[in-house]
């Protein structure tokens, strides 16, 4: 049994599976539209990544960091810089469509691969419910500014309505009819448009991504007037623990460029093109992120930016109500960008799961006229849409964070894993060899010197268990630190991987431990789903 856990996928076989399209009687040969170049990936990382985080989750942060915030930005979009690189490299060796998962298969085998694919419905569908709730939240603001309103019960739910919603709701047999009907809406829409083809759905990431940014630019150009340079200092009122403390907010603002991996199979040159998508798109982002942090701490201050929508409050404090009314039309467009491309890459997953046996058949079906994983694709509208319709979920930042983040290190993890590739005459994207021998242990020393006040803080026992037990994620993290270090100066491991896999590491130290038990909860509940079904399913078992 262990040697079927942990048997690898091998790439001429990876290939061979996505070339026939369907296996197993179902519509053989049956491929997808390669209709994606690189400014339609780039326009795909961006749609994803600049969304509800940019609109909301950037109060927090700069709540705690102050202007400093900016730092904690560009820190976060250098951890994401190092995972970019490194999906590029398996995006140009694996062309398929799938992300880490995929990746994963190649180099863990089958069993860290199903728990990739399971840890990213985290980041996809789950993610997905909050964003649409978030959608809809947008949604009846921009209502209300035209003088329209639904009623209560058709825009809420049962935990969040007021006693005077459930007494105007309907009665069916006695309990009060209450549903969010925006978010239900918009969740049938984008997944209809996820399944008519990917034609479509890259016009309507592109046009909706090209007026998010001009709004993005017209409120950064208009607010840098109503800077006043005094809320700018001290640049980090809580020290840089302080900044660390938005981590999760920040992060999650990143969610959303691995997803263009998902996309391999309908590019038009995948090797060379995903690579430059998902780098280009990770540039713009955090140009653009860093220029409102500025602009936010700048027109109020720091304290004051605790709010559920930012951009909209510091437009209203320098009385500016129709500015902070035009913000509401990006927000709901820059929230239906991110569920368009989060719903288009969560059943290219399953559809790779399935390929390989562990999800049942349909999930591998693709439509022979629209060319997309339909059934796949209308379950993944399902398990989003229905949620969304009854429940009141907030944007989950640190669940979502921590799957995302673990997706990152196996990936980080399995390009230290990849043997080197064979120069070719093909412009393919290649990661950089740089030997960390000596750099990485270097940098170990010299953040060990620079913060080992903080570090034997949190590595001792003072304050007790209750105290101490959030910091079991930072114990595995220097375990796995003296490790990597080891491994690096006696095999030579590349620097960028190795960078990428322990700054993302640290990055879920940051996040509370109850996350991690939520997680390990979930994790849990996939391991069985695998053993019950997946592993008896399983391709290369039966092979």
């Amino acid at each position: 049994m262990s040697n079927s856990l942990f048997r690898k996928k091998s790439l001429s076989t990876i290939m061979k599976d996505a070339n026939e399209g369907m296996t197993d009687g179902l519509e053989t040969g049956v491929g997808m539209h390669k209709v994606l170049k690189v400014k339609d990936l780039t326009a795909m990382g961006i749609a994803a990544v600049i969304g509800a985080g940019i609109f909301s989750t950037i109060g927090e942060a700069s709540f705690h960091g102050g202007p400093g915030v900016s730092l904690l930005f560009v820190i976060t979009a250098i951890t994401c810089g190092f995972s970019a690189l490194c999906y590029a490299e398996f995006a140009s060796r694996v062309p398929v469509s799938g992300s880490a998962y995929t990746y994963s298969y190649v180099t863990f085998g089958e069993l860290a691969a199903w728990v990739i694919g399971w840890a990213l419905i985290l980041e996809y569908a789950i993610g997905n419910i909050a964003v649409a709730i978030s959608w809809s939240g947008y949604f009846n603001n921009l209502l209300s500014g035209l003088g329209i309103s639904l009623p209560d019960w058709l825009s809420s739910n049962y935990d969040s309505a007021s006693q005077a919603t459930v007494a105007a709701a309907p009665h069916i047999f006695g309990i009060p009819f209450i549903v969010n009907l925006p978010a239900f809406i918009i969740v049938v829409l984008i997944t209809y448009l996820a399944y008519v083809g990917i034609r479509e759905s890259k016009r309507s990431a592109n046009f909706m991504v090209g007026l998010k940014i001009l709004v993005i630019l017209f409120v950064i150009a208009l607010g840098f007037f109503y800077v006043n340079p005094s809320n700018w200092n001290p640049f980090m009122p809580n020290g840089f623990s302080g900044v660390l403390k938005g981590v999760s907010a920040v992060f999650f603002a990143y969610i959303g460029f691995d997803a263009v991996s998902t996309t391999a199979e309908e590019c038009a040159n995948p090797q060379r093109d995903l690579p430059k998508g998902m780098i280009y798109s990770l540039i713009i982002c955090t140009v653009l992120y860093v220029l409102i942090s500025f602009v936010l701490t700048g027109m109020v201050p720091f304290y004051k930016l605790k709010v559920d929508d930012p951009l909209a409050f510091v437009f209203n404090e320098v009385n500016l109500p129709g500015i902070s009314y035009i913000i509401s039309v990006s927000a709901v467009v820059a929230t239906t960008s991110v569920l368009l491309v989060f719903q288009i890459g969560q059943p290219r997953i399953w559809m790779s799961m399935s390929r390989d046996g562990l999800l049942p058949k349909k999930f591998a079906k693709i439509h022979p006229r629209f060319k997309t994983p339909s059934f796949a694709t209308i379950i993944t509208g399902i398990i989003v849409g229905v949620p969304a319709l009854f429940l009141n979920l907030t944007i989950v930042t640190d669940l979502t964070s921590i799957g995302t983040l673990f997706a990152f290190i196996l990936v980080c993890g399995g390009v230290l894993m990849l043997p080197p590739q064979e120069k070719t005459s093909d412009k393919r994207f290649r990661l950089p060899y740089i030997n960390g021998q000596f750099i990485v242990p270097a940098l170990v020393i010299l953040l060990l010197v620079l913060f080992r006040g903080e570090i034997g803080h949190r590595l001792s026992f003072e304050g007790g268990w209750e105290i101490w037990k959030h910091n079991i994620p930072f114990f595995f993290f220097v375990i796995v630190t003296v490790v990597i270090s080891f491994f690096s100066a006696t095999r030579k491991l590349s620097l960028i991987p190795v960078l990428g896999l322990l700054s993302c590491f640290y990055l879920m130290t940051e996040i509370a431990l109850k996350n991690w038990i939520v997680f390990s909860i979930w994790l849990v509940i996939g391991l069985t789903i695998y053993f019950l079904y997946s592993y008896r399913h399983s391709k290369l078992r039966q092979a």
